[in-house]
């Protein structure tokens, strides 16, 4: 199964930087988004990171012209129809990807690969919605997708072995090392990171400080980024909606604490809004 032509749904943080890093490994790329303005938005984030590696020096000029020019633009999704890989990164929505997923089934070609960049959701009841479930699998980047080395790559029942292994084939040509998971909510990476968010938000409501239980997890447990500033990063409603998908699964143990749905509730989401469980406002 050869892959020569991706093409991208979604030119938000997740979708372009899936666009720049298989043009980067040499395939060409169409990115798709509902609007002009968000695909501009998208190229320009690519430029933009693109520019920062010829200031390091580690890419010439040239090169970053030549990927620049592997990846076409497009509002319409019936542009896909000649693509080998699909690769959806829309918000985390069922219903949304669902309905994409059952458009992509009538406009590909019969053998394209129909993948889902989701964290969380279902893979086989996204493959059941077309009609040839054996061709959808889980790719599942993590954020910033130039920079992470990891992708969990994620057959539902359905997939074929072919379709894993062109998957994971993929994944090896842009420089990234594929994580096979199984389909549960939340799959390794998330269903492990949400839970200790989650429990770094309980941390929170009995009294910790914030800063205090990013300091522990980063000089005790070595990890790169605190569980609360990775919650105001990635936005604390994506959380949120990631821990109930997987209450929904798993049950109790992984119920969402009540800070997390109040601060939600209230609008401090993070990064994205300023505040979150730190201000963003004066930075």
């Amino acid at each position: 199964m050869a892959i020569k032509k991706i093409f991208v749904i979604g030119a938000g943080t997740m979708g372009n930087g899936i666009a720049q890093v298989s043009a980067q490994a040499g395939y060409d790329v169409v990115m798709s988004d509902i609007k002009d303005e968000f695909v501009k938005k998208g190229m320009a984030t690519i430029d933009g990171s693109l520019s920062r590696l010829v200031k390091k020096g580690t890419m010439q000029e040239s090169e970053k012209s030549a990927i620049i020019a592997r990846i076409k633009t497009t509002t319409d999704n019936k542009d896909a129809k000649d693509a080998d890989m699909v690769i959806e990164a829309a918000p985390e929505i069922l219903e949304l990807k669902k309905n994409i997923f059952k458009q992509l089934d009538e406009i590909c070609k019969t053998d394209a690969i129909l993948a889902t960049n989701t964290s969380s959701l279902p893979i086989g009841e996204i493959a059941a919605s077309t009609k040839n479930p054996k061709r959808v699998i889980g790719i599942h980047f993590m954020n910033p997708v130039p920079v992470m080395k990891g992708v969990e790559v994620i057959p539902g029942q359905q997939t074929a072995p072919e379709t894993l292994e062109a998957s994971k084939e993929y994944v090896k040509k842009i420089s990234k090392e594929p994580c096979e998971a199984r389909d549960y909510a939340g799959f390794i990476v998330s269903r492990l990171v949400d839970a200790l968010m989650n429990e770094a938000f309980w941390c929170v409501m009995d009294g910790n400080k914030p800063e205090e239980v990013d300091k522990a997890v980063k000089l005790c447990l070595n990890h790169p980024m605190g569980p609360l500033e990775l919650c105001d990063l990635a936005g604390a409603d994506t959380v949120l909606h990631g821990l109930e998908t997987m209450y929904q699964e798993f049950g109790e143990r992984l119920m969402p604490a009540p800070l997390l749905k109040n601060m939600v509730r209230s609008g401090l989401l993070g990064r994205k809004t300023g505040r979150g469980f730190y201000d963003y406002t004066q930075k």
